[in-house]
Order: C-alpha cells, then structure tokens, then sequence
C-alpha cells in the first residue's frame, strides 16, 4: 500500500505534534505536588499519579515517533513511485 502525499504529511504532523505536546505535559506532572509523597516537587517518593502519567507520556511519544515514521515513508515511497 501506498500512501497519498497528502496523507503522508498528515501522519508527519501528527508525529510532530505528539513531540510538541507531551513534553509539556511531562514537564507539567513532574511540576504537580501530587506527583510527590512530600506534597513538595522533588521531595519524597514518585506518587502513582507521576507513574500512571509517565506510562501515559511514553507510549503516546512512542505512537507519535511511530505515526511520524509511517508518514516520512509514506512520502518517499509516493515520491519514488511519482519519479518512476
């Protein structure tokens, strides 16, 4: 199956979105006091809600490096077929 070139850059821009967005969202539950047993950012033990976050945060990042994959090579193949 190949790709059109139009969806092949509607996956690379959701791969690039997902690159964008989840680590602020990361950066952002790290910064939340509920993350921490201490109740303080840093301080004291990873809470569930930091770790059910983290789960969260990893497999979306991987999903969208997947996502963004599929479309670059969906691009190339559109763009040897379309040279051929």
């Amino acid at each position: 199956m190949v790709l059109s070139r139009g969806w092949s850059l509607f996956l690379v821009g959701v791969g690039v979105w997902t690159w964008v967005i989840w680590p602020r969202f990361a950066a952002a539950i790290w910064n939340d006091p509920r993350a921490w047993s201490a109740g303080t950012v840093g301080e004291g033990s990873p809470t569930s809600f930091l770790w059910v976050h983290a789960l969260l945060i990893a497999a979306s990042l991987a999903i969208g490096t997947t996502v963004g994959a599929l479309g670059i090579r969906g691009w190339l193949a559109d763009r040897r077929r379309r040279s051929a």
